[in-house]
């Protein structure tokens, strides 16, 4: 970060009792760089006031819509408004949410997946393109150091040739609806078509198994044959899906995601198998990479240790054995977005290798990897072809 000054940050969305716009708050300020100082917290108005009172915002920076929010930030002085929005609101509501901002010239981080349908994904790209602001997509499994150095792996030949990737996203909490959903009430958002979009289950965690995939290995889907199931009776959207995939080049992959795997908590993992050996990662032990080779015994490297290469010591936190975890991972998100809209404000030029964090490019392809995976479930799991994005 090079200005003399800290990032000013706004929000939408993430009021009182969101779990996730908390861990926005919390991982903006882990570095010291950003500071919350103006934000719509809720489409209540009367919830945005109050959730602005419990962040200790001053009552004319708390706004009763995100339109107000819009309109009074771009006409405060330079050195006052905002330099940038974190948008934590529902699916359907993003692109409408990070265009108005976009238009206004204020730099935009937002949660996944991008936007509602891949048709407004492709609209807000050509808007970021248009406007030249900073987009950041908070994919934060990315931000962990372990990730960043099995990208390093696969980008320098440590694995060869990759023949097969294996990415999984079980989580069990959706099981007990099983006995209390006869009556056909949807008692979660994400499974509201109007809400969440085409998708549920993969569109809220098989989205973070894709872009894990395409982060670490590079590869592109060329063709998708997936099966979606809903479970829980009286739920319109899927809560358990299955991908088998054909990437460019001949690798093949497999990837589930499900809430309705019993006793898995968050389980998200990959594998990756090359022609020189293989890579192993768990979310949920989430400091060690596991390396294997078919004529040597395991090997696991540990995050912290300075035989890793530079991506996973410079987005490392704390001296090894002293593990780091999920908002320190989604800090290493807001830190690089931070250092790229921080490059903007004070015109320079970008580093000649870019920066590390998930884009806009990276948003449209999640979100035509959703309407892939629903287009060959609704054909009777056939195999379909992959959008150009």
């Amino acid at each position: 970060m090079k200005l003399n000054r800290k990032l000013r940050m706004g929000m939408v969305g993430g009021g009182r009792g969101a779990f996730i716009g908390a861990v926005h708050r919390m991982a903006a300020r882990l570095d010291g760089e950003i500071d919350l100082v103006a934000g719509c917290f809720s489409a209540d108005p009367a919830k945005s006031k109050a959730s602005g009172a419990d962040f200790f915002l001053a009552p004319d920076r708390v706004y009763p819509t995100y339109q107000a929010m819009v309109t009074a930030e771009s006409a405060l002085p330079a050195d006052q408004r905002i330099d940038f929005v974190s948008i934590v609101t529902r699916n359907n509501t993003h692109f409408a949410v990070a265009k108005a901002f976009l238009e206004a010239g204020i730099h935009v981080v937002c949660d996944k997946p991008l936007c509602f349908t891949l048709k407004e994904g492709r609209k807000l790209r050509d808007i970021v393109r248009k406007t030249g602001c900073v987009f950041a997509l908070t994919h934060n499994y990315t931000g962990y150091p372990m990730v960043k150095e099995a990208r390093d792996w696969v980008r320098t030949g440590k694995l060869g040739k990759i023949l097969k990737v294996v990415a999984e996203y079980p989580q069990g909490y959706a099981i007990s609806a099983l006995e209390t959903a006869s009556d056909g009430k949807i008692s979660n958002w994400r499974m509201d078509p109007a809400v969440a979009g085409a998708s549920n289950c993969m569109g809220d965690i098989g989205t973070h198994a894709h872009n894990l995939v395409r982060y670490i290995t590079g590869l592109e889907i060329d063709e998708i044959c997936a099966e979606l199931s809903t479970f829980i009776p009286g739920r319109p959207l899927d809560d358990d899906g299955n991908c088998l995939i054909r990437f460019g080049g001949g690798a093949k992959g497999i990837l589930y995601a499900s809430q309705v795997s019993s006793g898995e908590e968050n389980n998200l993992n990959i594998r990756v198998f090359g022609t020189k050996g293989s890579l192993q990662w768990f979310q949920e032990n989430p400091n060690e990479l596991i390396w294997k080779k078919a004529d040597a015994p395991q090997q696991i490297y540990r995050r912290g240790n300075s035989y890793l290469g530079a991506a996973a010591q410079a987005n490392t936190r704390t001296p090894f054995a002293h593990p780091e975890a999920f908002i320190e991972a989604f800090a290493n998100v807001y830190r690089a977005a931070a250092t790229a809209i921080a490059d903007k404000v004070g015109g320079r030029k970008a580093p000649k290798d870019g920066y590390d964090f998930p884009t806009i490019d990276d948003g449209v392809a999640g979100l035509a990897f959703i309407e892939s995976a629903v287009k060959s479930s609704r054909r009777g799991a056939k195999w379909v072809k992959f959008p150009k994005v």
